[in-house]
């Protein structure tokens, strides 16, 4: 009952969507997607262990299809990436080194089995005649003859991949090293009239704190949400780390924004959940002075106001998402001028109107006790992300009458 009636106060605040869509002319929508980057830091040695190698990743659909077609990055290479066969499957469950018995497919690009993509590139495969329904795992299998020049990741993956030397990419089971990163895999798009929901954001929108191999991100768990037969699809471009403002363990979102969102194929929303990051390096190795914490509030106001201006620009709704609060957390550790930031911040997101909706996750996520700090329910243990039930907490309180 808690959950629904935050969802009835939520959706109070966005009559600007609960409108008929116009018509859909998108002949395919992106159904999965992660953001690229260089690989972890602690990865050494990955490029090696790739040489005639054959990686298997599995990624979870939020909508199904009859056709779908899968893209490929080379993001950060500095030379040309070959991969010399690929596979799509049905596979047994996300994070699975086996797939299902029939549902093997080999993918082709532009009628070749074998590629090579330049140097900072995404290719797009050919369709595949393959019967996903809606929350299908796919198994993807790639296999690189050669080292790549530098390893185009997602280090968040919370999912478990595999690595095995030769060529195994239509092996039914792949025997190899389990690892929790995915590589080069940037999408998925299934073939018809879809509309995409994009999420834009940091480690709290990559799932910090889910469980691995489960799918019970935030994200995961408002696609679960999404009707059947709704044409809905939503993608997770989530970055630890990500920042609006300035690079951290990724681009930041501004310079990430046109492959991230702009790019994906169908995108009709955008839900922006950004900027604990940008306030939290700000203090957290000292304090600054006033007028510097005046200057981050306003510059991430003009930051929104860019994301919201570039999309609104390709006919996209943009949802604002208050920030959560970090009270707890002992690496940023924020003061009274921390949590002051904060709190104009998501007055802002809430009161400008800059914004088509706003969802209110600071409400529904703080300690009624202490809101400046998660509810103890919510909190993974550090005081910055929310647990498995906290991500549950958020999926449930987005109003699906946005997406109308």
């Amino acid at each position: 009952m808690l959950i629904r009636s935050l969802t009835a106060l939520l959706a109070l605040s966005v009559p600007a969507l609960a409108t008929a869509a116009p018509a859909c002319t998108a002949s395919w929508s992106a159904s999965w997607a992660s953001s690229q980057r260089d690989a972890d830091p602690a990865e050494t040695g990955i490029a090696a262990k790739l040489r005639d190698a054959t990686l298997r990743q599995t990624v979870r659909l939020s909508r199904g299809g009859k056709r779908v077609r899968i893209h490929l990055s080379n993001l950060v290479g500095t030379a040309p990436l070959t991969i010399d066969s690929a596979h799509v499957a049905l596979a047994e469950a996300s994070g699975s080194p086996s797939i299902r018995a029939g549902s093997d497919h080999a993918v082709t690009f532009g009628g070749q089995s074998q590629i090579s993509i330049p140097a900072g590139a995404d290719y797009v495969s050919d369709p595949i005649a393959l019967d996903a329904p809606d929350r299908a795992t796919l198994s993807i299998s790639l296999h690189l003859p050669e080292a790549p020049s530098a390893v185009t990741s997602h280090p968040g993956s919370r999912t478990s991949s595999y690595i095995a030397a030769g060529n195994h990419s239509g092996d039914t089971t792949l025997v190899g090293d389990r690892v929790e990163h995915w590589y080069f895999a940037s999408g998925v798009d299934v073939a018809g009239c879809g509309r995409t929901i994009v999420a834009l954001g940091d480690s709290i929108t990559d799932g910090h704190g889910a469980t691995t191999d489960r799918d019970d991100r935030w994200t995961d768990v408002l696609a679960a949400r999404l009707p059947a037969g709704s044409g809905l699809s939503l993608v997770n471009h989530g970055i630890g780390g990500n920042r609006v403002l300035r690079d951290g363990l990724g681009p930041n979102a501004l310079a990430r924004l046109d492959r991230d969102v702009l790019a994906q194929a169908g995108v009709r929303y955008l839900i922006v959940l950004e900027g604990v990051n940008d306030l939290g390096v700000l203090t957290r190795d000292h304090p600054v002075s006033a007028a510097e914490h005046a200057a981050l509030v306003a510059e991430l106001e003009q930051g929104y106001r860019q994301i919201v201006a570039r999309a609104h620009a390709r006919g996209i709704k943009v949802i604002g998402a208050t920030i959560l609060p970090d009270g707890g957390s002992a690496y940023y550790h924020p003061g009274t001028a921390g949590e002051a930031d904060r709190l104009a911040v998501n007055a802002w997101i809430r009161t400008s109107g800059v914004f088509d909706a706003v969802v209110d996750f600071d409400a529904v996520m703080r300690d009624p006790a202490d809101p400046a700090r998660l509810a103890a329910a919510f909190d993974s243990g550090d005081g910055l992300h929310p647990s498995a039930k906290g991500y549950a907490r958020m999926g449930q309180a987005i109003p699906l009458a946005l997406f109308r």
